[in-house]
């Protein structure tokens, strides 16, 4: 049996500021260092036109992050989009933590499985309200909503159309947008 040692949110800023860490794509996952799938350029396309097409649909209304850290309680993913509150200015010293995020969005190719289990466990047990997955392989998006228990209770697969985020109503974000 192993025993692995868990690292706080603190120990995983002090060594990303002593430069332990400069060389290496890793976030911090449930109190795990864990290297980050290498991106596939359909992947890197396909979250670059997502942000920027969710950048002229919330512009006034969100701060739209590209591939940037959020602080969670164990936990210091990089989702490849975050949808956060404004000002932009109030993430001048720290990343946006839960209680700043109106929904996160991964784009899944090889991570899929990771995306679907861990992260959904991870953002649903620090009460992101809404989390979606670009599925690019099924050409689908998976809407989590509803955290409760480390778990989000209901899942919606939309593969065309509109979804209407829960923290923007009037807004319709356009599926085949945004998996090109």
């Amino acid at each position: 049996m192993k025993t692995l040692a868990k690292w706080s949110v603190d120990d995983y800023h002090r060594m990303v500021q002593a430069g332990i860490l400069s060389d290496r794509r890793v976030e911090l996952l449930f109190g795990e260092i864990v290297e980050m799938s290498p991106e596939t350029p359909i992947h890197y396309s396909t979250a670059k036109r997502g942000a920027k097409y969710l950048e002229e649909l919330l512009l006034g209304k969100a701060d739209v992050r590209f591939n940037g850290p959020i602080t969670l309680s164990n936990s210091e993913p990089e989702p490849d989009i975050a949808i956060a509150r404004l000002p932009e200015s109030a993430y001048n010293n720290r990343h946006p933590a839960p209680e700043d995020i109106f929904w996160l969005v991964e784009v899944a190719k090889t991570s899929l499985k990771k995306d679907l289990e861990l992260k959904a466990c991870i953002y649903a047990a620090a009460l992101i309200q809404e989390y979606w997955v670009l599925d690019l392989s099924a050409k689908q998006i998976i809407v989590f909503r509803e955290p409760l228990d480390g778990n989000y209770t209901t899942e919606q697969i939309i593969v065309k159309g509109t979804i209407t985020p829960l923290a923007f109503l009037e807004i319709q974000v356009s599926v085949e947008k945004l998996l090109g």
